[in-house]
């Protein structure tokens, strides 16, 4: 398990592969609708557009500046969503990793356009008492990332309108553990719907969860 601050090696280019393709094992993702991304120093390494995880290998990963500023390296180009993996990162220092999936649960409440609510506890681990919605824009545009980022200001996760669902993560294992959590309680609070009506836990009880989970979860060794 690889420990941040990441560095651009060939062990974290393979550890980003790896996650895309767990993603895939576990039925979060389907095909290659997903993409991952990580801290390395002053840029990001982000999987590239359209090559399936089985294939992919770490020298087609891509290497994008942080700041907006400088010039992609690689032969291929880099996920059509990498505009939003960048502002994430770089607005939230302490997260070294990006993942973003269409689990088909998560997925099918952003096409409602409905965020998940304290249905459970575990709604915490996303830093609130609810996961957002990100309102839609057109895939891989500035609008997507802005809203995004505005949707996540104080969330490490979000479902995305019409599109599906992204977290960020202290690590790799974190971030990816954090969308399966996200997609189990999606699929979750839809089921609760069809045998009544979901309770939702109210604002204290989430704030004295919130400083419960400050650790929870897969930790780096």
């Amino acid at each position: 398990m690889l420990k941040p601050p990441y560095k651009d090696t060939a062990k974290l280019r393979q550890a980003i592969i790896e996650t895309c393709r767990e993603m895939n094992r576990r039925g979060i993702n389907q095909g290659t609708s997903g993409n991952v991304s990580a801290r390395a120093g002053k840029r990001m390494i982000i999987t590239p557009s359209g090559v399936p995880y089985d294939r992919m290998t770490p020298d087609m990963l891509v290497s994008v500046p942080l700041n907006g500023k400088g010039k992609q390296k690689g032969d291929f180009p880099p996920s059509t969503e990498w505009q939003f993996h960048q502002a994430l990162l770089r607005e939230k220092e302490d997260m070294h990793a990006v993942v973003h999936a269409h689990p088909v649960h998560s997925t099918a409440l952003s096409i409602n356009r409905v965020e998940i609510p304290a249905c459970h506890y575990m709604v915490a681990i996303f830093g609130g008492n609810t996961v957002p919605l990100a309102d839609y824009a057109l895939f891989g545009s500035q609008d997507l990332a802005d809203h995004v980022t505005g949707a996540m200001k104080e969330r490490s996760g979000c479902l995305m309108a019409n599109h599906g669902a992204v977290v960020t993560g202290e690590t790799l294992e974190k971030a990816l553990w954090r969308m399966e959590e996200l997609e189990v309680l999606a699929h979750a609070y839809i089921v609760s719907q069809t045998v009544g009506k979901p309770h939702i836990l109210s604002k204290g009880e989430i704030d004295e969860v919130l400083g419960a989970v400050a650790n929870y979860g897969i930790k780096s060794s």
